[in-house]
């Protein structure tokens, strides 16, 4: 499949990873996350016309995961020795392309092309810890609409600032309403990398203030970066499975990705059936079992590290991974980390014989890739 291709030598992507190259949840039929999705897209169609009547913003949803580091990074303005940039964060395919660790890679590229109000969606690989609301691949929805300065009558990005911010906070409440109904929203200062200032949404939802999407006025020098000169823009970002577990009360990220018919028999013709409202039944949560392992490690080992061997080895019946102890040998300065590994299937009981056999694999897998010793 695509998938060897991503593993060559300089490549730090394992086997789970590569196979969900390709898989794109967001554009499957009937899939939570495509359900999402093309509410989004359908409202902004809907909503934004051009004078001739025209969907003002473009749909993405097929842009290729692999990018450049100078798209991902460069271009965005992540200064060099940013820890995102880092093996131990990002999935390097060699070292100029890499997963794309946010949608936000493909802005300036858009930019270049001539787009100027755009949707993009898809996956997103991050290396990350192991549990119920994280998972190394995600989706995003990303949204951006650039201003000429002369179209707002201003000849500065100071003037065209708070024109620019008003018309994000009224697009993006009415984007909201759209999707989630008539919900209480407020809306919070924040800092992101891409955007000054920066905006956080938060609704309320049954009965919880809750954090829907990050926002606010592109910097500068990102626009500069995309060939704009004169312009102010504004961009926005979500997480489709956040919103998903919110919506429909999934309770953990890996149903996602479940071939299990109890999953995606409840989404069947939801999509299209015009109605907005639908609360996930969990199957039974079957039991589950945890088991440590505690080793002596050589130094610069990242937590990440393990989480991967993990995921390696265990795959999606990998529910947490958890250090729970680390310390130093006060005589021979040797550095010693314990953690402990939650296995729960999503879709059946795992036999005791299962769960040693998958922690002896790791336990050896640990050994070989990182040189642990273990105790």
């Amino acid at each position: 499949g695509p998938g060897a291709a991503l593993m060559g030598e300089k490549s730090n992507i394992v086997a789970a990873v590569a196979s969900k190259v390709g898989v794109n949840l967001h554009n499957q039929e009937d899939h939570p996350l495509q359900i999402i999705k093309s509410w989004f897209f359908a409202h902004f169609a809907e909503a934004h016309k051009t004078e001739d009547g025209q969907p003002r913003f473009k749909p993405f949803d097929d842009l290729s995961p692999v990018v450049t580091t100078s798209m991902c990074f460069d271009d965005l303005m992540t200064p060099p020795d940013h820890v995102s940039r880092s093996r131990s964060d990002t999935y390097y395919v060699d070292d100029e392309h890499i997963l794309r660790s946010h949608m936000t890679a493909h802005q300036t590229t858009l930019l270049r092309q001539g787009e100027r109000s755009f949707l993009f969606a898809g996956d997103v690989y991050r290396r990350d810890e192991v549990d119920a609301c994280h998972y190394f691949c995600f989706h995003q929805m990303d949204g951006v609409r650039v201003f000429s300065w002369e179209e707002l009558g201003v000849t500065s990005h100071e003037e065209a600032a708070p024109l620019v911010m008003a018309n994000l906070k009224e697009t993006l409440s009415a984007m909201v309403k759209g999707v989630f109904g008539d919900v209480e929203m407020k809306w919070e200062e924040s800092y992101f990398p891409f955007t000054e200032p920066s905006l956080e949404l938060e609704i309320l939802f049954n009965g919880k203030w809750l954090e829907v999407l990050g926002c606010g006025v592109m910097r500068q020098k990102i626009l500069q970066n995309g060939g704009l000169s004169a312009h102010t823009g504004w961009a926005f970002g979500l997480g489709l499975e956040r919103l998903a577990m919110i919506l429909f009360q999934v309770p953990d990220i890996r149903l996602f990705w479940s071939k299990d018919p109890r999953f995606s028999d409840q989404f069947k013709g939801f999509g299209s059936s015009g109605q907005r409202s639908l609360t996930f039944a969990p199957f039974s949560k079957y039991p589950g079992c945890y088991k440590d392992v505690a080793f002596w490690h050589p130094d610069g080992l990242h937590d990440n590290d393990v989480s991967e061997i993990v995921r390696s080895v265990v795959g999606d019946v990998a529910e947490e991974v958890k250090l729970l102890s680390e310390f130093q040998h006060p005589k021979t300065l040797r550095r010693s980390k314990c953690f402990r590994v939650s296995y729960r299937s999503m879709e059946r009981t795992l036999t005791n014989e299962e769960v040693d056999a998958m922690q002896s694999e790791l336990c050896a897998k640990l050994v070989e890739t990182l040189g642990v010793e273990l105790r």
